[in-house]
């Protein structure tokens, strides 16, 4: 099964979007975003960018 992404909304009444993996695991957890769009812009920011991503030490 593939992942995804579930867009919803925290106890502040931000917007938000987890990243779960085919097993259902959460990989991956947003920032809170005012709105929906902008929410939805940030998933579609990670669908473009993480699979060209560089692994990188900090």
């Amino acid at each position: 099964m593939a992942g995804k992404f579930e867009l919803y909304t925290d106890k502040s009444g931000e917007y938000r979007f987890r990243l779960k993996a085919g097993n259902g695991e959460t990989i991956a957890v947003s920032e809170g975003y005012s709105s929906k769009s902008a929410a939805l812009s940030g998933i579609d920011s990670v669908r473009r960018n993480a699979a060209d991503a560089e692994v990188v030490e900090a």
